[in-house]
């Protein structure tokens, strides 16, 4: 099913403090939980056509952020556009992995795990997983627990960023009990 690519974000030069450390920490805990040499996730700005390196952790953590390469290219452009998750495990023959953007980025992975992040039908951006341990790409549930970290960063995303007058509104009823869902489906995959 495609989904609607729609300006969730708008990515500037000096991030909002708080954005920036909730990007920081989804992009810390999903390379901690599945074992990568580097995890990212790069925004969709639409006016633009680009995606947007907003946090990086590992591999390029200290010159990737803020870098943009067009949304139509590679595995996290195929993402952004379908709005459906992949996992690569080999990509030196894959041809949806584009290697010139790889290597201009200093890093060129073996394989990876990529998912959208989405909030309802809009695609905020995608978050990937670079070189994950063998065991953490093994098969569908981790995906399943990739894809569901993926759109609890979607919600706190958005929850974040709306637009609302000063001082924030509180969460929609609809979208805490959302977010509420899956931290329950996320201790169950966890198994905790």
């Amino acid at each position: 099913m495609a989904q609607t690519i729609v300006p969730a974000v708008s990515v500037s030069p000096r991030p909002d403090p708080a954005l920036a450390e909730l990007l920081q920490s989804v992009v810390d805990t999903a390379r901690a939980i599945f074992g990568a040499q580097a995890s990212s996730i790069m925004l969709l700005e639409a006016a633009a056509d680009e995606l947007v390196f907003e946090a990086v952790s590992g591999q390029g953590q200290e010159f990737l952020v803020g870098r943009r390469f067009p949304a139509g290219r590679g595995i996290a452009g195929w993402v952004a556009a379908s709005g459906e998750p992949m996992v690569v495990d080999d990509l030196r023959d894959n041809t949806a992995f584009d290697r010139d953007i790889a290597e201009s980025t200093g890093y060129v992975p073996n394989a990876l795990m990529a998912v959208p992040l989405l909030h309802g039908e809009r695609v905020l951006g995608v978050l990937e997983v670079l070189d994950p341990s063998p065991q953490a790409r093994a098969g569908l549930p981790e995906l399943d627990l990739l894809c569901l970290f993926a759109r609890q960063a979607a919600v706190a995303l958005h929850l974040l960023t709306r637009q609302a007058p000063r001082p924030p509104l509180p969460p929609a009823p609809e979208d805490r009990t959302e977010l509420l869902r899956l931290l329950g489906e996320a201790r169950r995959l966890l198994g905790g």
